[in-house]
């Protein structure tokens, strides 16, 4: 598991870095829309206002963009720092360009909050704060410009004070909302592809723990060849020198390390044609005791009710996922049990129901809402009802793969502790493949 942790900061870390592309792609956007937006003010409306200097600033962003395309190629990944750059760059040249065509006034003035949504949506929390507040100052600073709102020769287009602040306000507040509203939708979005990412780890790894018999198999037959060669060789070698005193006692134990070697590939492949319908089939009860077996004999008395007759107990493929998953419930349980562990079987013709009861101090209230959910906790020392998170939902995720339902509560009072309920319909069970 710390494996997989360390492996979800690094993929974390790196859904951080944006593509150079993708923010070249929307500044040329921005280009095209400042264009179109001045060609219309300017040949359209006819309205006055500085047309050269609002047309240098657009030309600048222009070729600062060209020049990042140019330089570097497009699949380049920036580091949050230099996306913050490239995005305060943009910040200030929106706020430049607002502030010498009527600041707040200009219907365009919402516009100063895209940076920063982008910034929340992708970047590390300490670079968007920072955008956050060189938006705020550059919303304010466009309260005082004065350059009027281009408007109709002859026609003085007066902002009220009252009205100013109310846009400031409004403005402030639709970055603050919508900038928070990005970073918790990416966060969770992040969190997902995170313990996605783990689960998929997971169940490679015991997936590939279960095909270890077929690949020893595989490495018995491969190697059967050459070593049939070798004996060959030295049984033909002790004919020849097997008299001479100078090799007799190396012959004779190159030929008897080779029959050796021969002996544990036979060993090897019997075993495997054996056993490997065993290994790939499990009944109920043999898959019960594989996943608590490695629980057992430790300060926590764990005990297993069987309520149905085991002569007619369902029969299922071995499943890495069913494994992985009831064995991360049952350490769970374990973990957090005062003195015992109980798991409760019953099967029927139609479901295979396994509970899991501990008596310790049960779910957290603010636990049992976000059971299963993606997010990352640690055990804590003063409460044993503390923290869940990756593992339960790596578990939950694999069960359900399998075609299980679980489900999560407390333990009715006066009895203490949490309880498990997987539920499979009894055909998903039965024919539940790797």
């Amino acid at each position: 598991m710390n494996e997989t942790l360390d492996l979800n900061m690094h993929f974390g870390h790196s859904s951080r870095r944006l593509r150079l592309e993708t923010l070249v792609r929307l500044r040329w956007l921005a280009v095209a829309g400042q264009t179109v937006t001045l060609a219309i003010v300017a040949l359209v409306l006819r309205f006055p206002f500085p047309l050269d200097t609002a047309a240098a600033l657009i030309g600048a962003l222009a070729v600062v963009n060209f020049v990042l395309q140019v330089a570097f190629p497009s699949t380049q990944r920036l580091d949050p720092i230099w996306t913050f750059a490239i995005l305060a760059l943009d910040l200030l040249q929106m706020a430049a360009l607002l502030f010498i065509t009527g600041g707040l006034a200009n219907p365009f003035a919402p516009l100063i909050c895209v940076p920063v949504i982008i910034t929340f949506a992708s970047q590390p929390l300490r670079h968007a704060m920072a955008l956050m507040v060189l938006a705020l100052i550059c919303i304010t600073a466009l309260a005082f410009t004065p350059f009027p709102l281009p408007w109709y020769p002859g026609e003085a287009y007066v902002t009220h004070p009252v009205r100013l602040v109310a846009t400031w306000a409004a403005i402030c507040s639709m970055t603050g909302f919508a900038a928070f509203y990005a970073y918790r939708v990416s966060r969770e979005a992040t969190l997902l592809a995170e313990a996605l990412t783990a689960t998929e780890l997971i169940l490679q790894k015991q997936t590939h723990l279960s095909q270890l018999d077929g690949l020893a198999a595989a490495a018995a037959h491969e190697l059967g060849t050459p070593l049939a060669t070798i004996t060959v060789v030295a049984k033909e070698m002790e004919r020849e020198l097997g008299n001479d005193p100078r090799y007799a006692e190396d012959v004779h134990l190159l030929r008897s390390q080779s029959q050796r070697c021969r002996d544990i590939l036979k060993r090897l492949t019997t075993l495997s044609h054996q056993d490997e319908e065993h290994m790939r089939r499990l009944p109920l009860s043999s898959l019960i005791e594989e996943v608590t077996a490695p629980h057992r004999g430790g300060m926590i008395a764990l005990t297993v009710v069987e309520l149905s007759d085991r002569a007619s107990e369902p029969v299922g493929a071995r499943n890495p996922g069913i494994l992985y998953g009831l064995g991360n419930l049952i350490e769970n349980a374990v973990g957090y049990a005062a003195r015992t562990v109980q798991i409760t079987v019953e099967h029927t013709k139609s479901h295979v129901v396994l509970t899991i009861e501990d008596d310790g101090e049960g779910f957290a209230p603010d636990i049992l809402l976000r059971i299963g959910e993606p997010y990352v906790t640690s055990r804590k020392t003063d409460s044993r009802a503390g923290g869940l998170g990756l593992g339960l939902f790596i578990a939950k995720t694999l069960l359900e793969r399998s075609g299980a339902q679980l489900a999560f509560e407390n333990r009715e009072p006066p009895e203490k502790g949490a309880r498990v309920r997987v539920t499979w319909p009894r055909e998903a069970m039965e024919t539940a493949r790797i």
